[in-house]
């Protein structure tokens, strides 16, 4: 389960569920970009359907999960608390929740929103002897062709994620771009690289695409 992220929320994690906006000096700003951001409550789980029901949309064949195909979340936003249910889908040795709206390429590891697949995140499950520490030249370089980058990596308060060992984020009038490196419960790495231009589909993809990186898990 999720953990409980409270609504009393610092200015900057507004800035970076949902808006391009610039916040206080000297403080973070994760990721997205639009006016009113859709804060995140707890995660409330629902037993698993029947057998037959699942993760079949975009993704291919997979090793069977242990994990209940369906999971319902409880997002706070501008219209109040909405219960938004996911479907578990399968990727390249990992699972996650994929809520209504969203579409997942299994073979790509792309998550992505239905409506407009250029907001999208890929993810990739980094291989178990991976120095982190090696990655960080080459994701400032790529992302500051995009804009001006900055580090937000360590602790992420009420945030889904929690925590990042890596959290790299461009900005620009084109948008944002993050270079996530994050580890699931179970100390597996995972690299997210997410997409989020400025546009009218900003709102729809922001919040729950957090809350679905939060889920990912290994799978043997």
């Amino acid at each position: 389960m999720l953990q409980k992220y409270i609504t009393r929320m610092k200015p900057w994690l507004f800035v970076m569920i949902l808006s391009l906006t610039a916040c206080t000096e000297g403080t973070p700003k994760p990721s997205a970009n639009v006016e009113d951001p859709p804060p995140i409550q707890e995660e409330v789980t629902t037993p698993a359907p029947e057998e037959g029901n699942g993760n079949a949309e975009q993704g291919g064949s997979a090793p069977e999960s242990t994990r209940p195909e369906v999971e319902t979340f409880e997002l706070l936003t501008g219209e109040g608390n909405q219960t938004l249910t996911a479907n578990l889908h399968q990727g390249d040795g990992f699972s996650l929740y994929v809520f209504e709206h969203f579409g997942f390429d299994a073979d790509e590891g792309r998550l992505y929103l239905n409506s407009n697949p250029e907001y999208h995140v890929q993810i990739e499950k980094l291989s178990a002897d991976q120095d982190l520490s090696q990655l960080i030249p080459q994701a400032r370089d790529e992302l500051a062709a995009f804009g001006e980058v900055s580090d937000y990596s360590g602790e992420l308060i009420e945030h889904p994620l929690g925590f990042a060992e890596i959290y790299l984020q461009a900005s620009s009038e084109k948008g944002i771009q993050d270079y996530i490196v994050w580890k699931s419960t179970t100390g597996e790495a995972f690299r997210f690289l997410l997409h989020n231009p400025k546009g009218e589909e900003a709102p729809e993809f922001a919040g729950p695409v957090m809350v679905s990186l939060a889920t990912v898990q290994s799978e043997s």
